[in-house]
């Protein structure tokens, strides 16, 4: 019996410091009243515009959907060869043209009008992080050490593959403005990110630099959010629109379809480029993230110029082959003469 008393007593010592570990961000001080305050937070949850059940289908659960998802051992899931990267000197490019570099998944870097754009960057694969995503062979060439200053740093949500700690960890030196939703900058200020560089939001507000033509408007998505223990929903989720000297730039975030395409569209008119989920799909969980017909749903609401889709190329989190997302992209842009930016990662893209 004392042994065994020992071994649990060991074994939740373990659990403990596992759970210390700052990436859970579970010890951090949670600011409610302005969560509390959103019309978009009620019933003790952050609530999406339609009804969005998480899991659907034969596996509408999460043990379920967790258990085929490992089961599954479709080679097609991974790609064999090495996928094709460049290494991109990013702190030789210049602050005078328009451009985008891409990191595989959702990790871009972009510069509109002078100010270099970093979204969602996972750039150092780290435990606990590491457990979670591993990337494809070839795929992992990027690192925080890689990347210039930045002006603007834009965080969707708080999924490990969007708010990687390892990484925001190491370029909080090199960011000059955080912007994410309602919640995140908890996470923040626990990574030590000072106050006064962040700017947290709820969907439609939006921030106007003084004297100058740069706005940030925070708009919906239709996901969910919970980074591993405790209830769900507790932070937003979010899409973003920058807009500076008369170009536009929508950033998508995750989601699943809905009627926020076309509002968007009929509040803001031309987009000049859309950054659009593309990957990951299931029909167990059809309404959080874009399946492929509704891909080109989006992309006809949207009325984008330039679309670059992302959320694919880096990591398996769903069944599908890893070639698909890009054929369907291809595909549509085809049918529907969409401008599709379709480059590997690490190329320079001039939008």
């Amino acid at each position: 019996m004392w042994a065994l008393r020992i071994l649990i007593l060991l074994l939740a010592g373990i659990g403990l410091a596992i759970l210390s570990h700052p990436a859970f961000g579970l010890w951090r001080h949670r600011s409610t009243e302005c969560i509390q305050a959103s019309p978009n937070y009620y019933d003790g949850m952050f609530q999406n515009q339609e009804p969005t059940p998480q899991f659907t289908g034969d596996t509408a659960s999460a043990p379920g959907t967790l258990w085929r998802f490992l089961a599954n051992k479709d080679s097609l899931r991974i790609p064999q060869e090495p996928m094709p990267a460049f290494k991109t000197d990013l702190k030789a490019l210049p602050t005078d043209s328009d451009w985008l570099v891409w990191f595989g998944h959702s990790s871009y870097l972009f510069c509109l009008h002078g100010k270099r754009v970093l979204v969602d960057p996972a750039l150092k694969p780290e435990f606990p992080a590491s457990l979670m995503l591993k990337a494809f062979s070839g795929t992992d060439i990027y690192r925080p050490e890689d990347l210039p200053e930045i002006d603007v740093l834009i965080i969707t949500h708080e999924h490990w593959d969007h708010m990687d700690y390892a990484t925001l960890r190491d370029i909080r030196t090199k960011v000059k403005h955080v912007f994410c939703p309602l919640g995140i900058a908890d996470y923040l200020r626990y990574w030590h990110y000072s106050d006064d560089r962040i700017t947290e939001m709820d969907w439609y507000g939006k921030f106007s630099i003084p004297d100058s033509q740069f706005s940030i408007t925070c708009l919906p998505s239709r996901h969910f959010s919970n980074r591993l223990l405790g209830r769900r929903n507790q932070t937003l989720w979010a899409s973003f629109l920058i807009e500076d000297a008369g170009r536009k730039v929508y950033i998508g975030g995750d989601g699943g379809y809905d009627k926020r395409f076309k509002e968007i569209h009929e509040r803001f008119g031309s987009i000049d480029l859309a950054f659009l989920e593309n990957g990951q799909y299931n029909t167990n969980w059809r309404y959080i993230h874009t399946m492929p017909e509704d891909l080109e749903k989006t992309i006809l609401d949207l009325q984008a110029e330039q679309v670059f889709t992302v959320h694919h190329d880096k990591y398996s989190l769903a069944l599908h082959p890893w070639y698909e997302p890009d054929s369907v992209a291809q595909h549509i842009a085809a049918k529907h003469s969409t401008r599709l930016l379709d480059a590997p990662i690490g190329a320079i893209v001039s939008y």
